[in-house]
C-alpha cells in the first residue's frame, strides 16, 4: 500500500515540516557527494550505535544519556539510500502538516525530536549490544504518525494498491491505515527477537517506540482549546472527548 495524501487540509503553512525535510535532504546530498569510504565513516561517527550507548551507561545513567544526545539528533537527519530518504520524507509531508497545525511550529519541532529520542532508546532496549549504526528519521516520523492516529482518526488516507499492472485507489480511514501499520511493526519486531534473519535491517522497535510516544504524549503539546476554534468534524470529536 502506498499512501498518496490525506483528506485533512492544513490551515497554516507547515514551516517546521518543510524545514525538517530540507535539512534531511541537504544532509543526504552531502552524504552522497563524498567518497563511499568517507560516507561510511560519517555514518558510524554520527549515527546512533547501541553498543556505544551501553558502554557509556556503564559510567552512569546521566553520563550515558548526555553521551547519546548528539548521536541521536544526528541520526534523525541521516539516511542510508535515496529510497530510505524519499519514503521517510513523504510520510513526514503526509502526516506532519496536520500535526504541526494542531501543536504549533516550535512545539512540533520539540515533539518531533523527543519522538526520535524515544524511538532510539526503545531500539537500544532491544538491541543493547548492536554495533550497527542506526540512521533515519523514521522513528521520529513514527511519533508524528502516532499523534495523527490519535488526533485525526476519521481522516481518510488516499492509498494506491497496485494489483499487477492495475492501480487501485482506495480511501482508508486513518485509524485503520495507521493501526495496521503499527501492528505490522509490532509483529515484525517480535519476529526479530527470534533472530536477526527476521529483521531485514529495519529498526522495527524504533518505529514502535516513536509511535507509542507520539500517541501518548501529543496531548501535552496541542494548542489550547481557545486558540483552536475552527474545527473539522473529526477534530470536534477529538476535543470533546480528549
Amino acid at each position: 500500500m502506498i499512501p498518496l495524501k490525506d483528506t485533512i487540509p492544513s490551515r497554516e503553512k507547515p514551516f517546521m515540516t518543510w524545514f525538517i525535510i530540507i535539512v534531511n535532504v541537504l544532509i543526504f546530498l552531502f552524504q552522497v557527494s563524498i567518497p563511499p569510504e568517507a560516507a561510511q565513516e560519517f555514518v558510524y561517527r554520527y549515527g546512533f550505535i547501541p553498543e556505544k550507548f551501553s558502554r557509556a551507561l556503564s559510567d552512569g545513567l546521566i553520563t550515558g544519556i548526555i553521551y547519546s544526545i548528539w548521536p541521536i539528533i544526528c541520526s534523525m537527519f541521516m539516511h542510508g539510500s535515496w529510497m530510505h530518504l524519499i519514503s521517510n520524507m513523504w510520510s513526514l509531508w503526509l502526516f506532519g502538516d496536520n500535526v504541526e497545525d494542531r501543536v504549533g511550529h516550535f512545539r512540533f519541532l520539540i515533539f518531533y525530536l523527543l519522538s526520535g529520542f524515544s524511538a532510539a532508546y526503545t531500539h537500544w532496549f532491544f538491541n543493547a549490544h548492536s554495533l550497527v549504526a542506526v540512521v533515519g528519521a523514521s522513528g521520529a516520523i513514527a511519533g508524528v504518525m502516532g499523534a495523527y492516529f490519535l488526533m485525526f482518526p476519521l481522516s481518510n488516507i488516499v492509498t494506491l494498491i497496485p494489483i499487477g499492472f492495475i492501480p487501485l485507489f482506495v480511501n482508508i480511514p486513518a485509524v485503520f491505515y495507521l493501526g495496521l501499520w503499527f501492528l505490522s511493526q509490532v509483529s515484525s519486531g517480535i519476529l526479530e527477537l527470534f533472530g536477526p534473519v527476521f529483521g531485514s535491517g529495519i529498526a522495527w522497535w524504533a518505529h514502535i517506540g516513536g509511535f507509542v510516544f507520539g500517541a501518548l504524549t501529543v496531548n501535552f503539546f496541542k494548542k489550547r482549546y481557545r486558540r483552536y476554534n475552527n474545527f473539522f468534524d473529526d477534530e470536534i470529536f477529538y476535543y470533546r472527548y480528549y
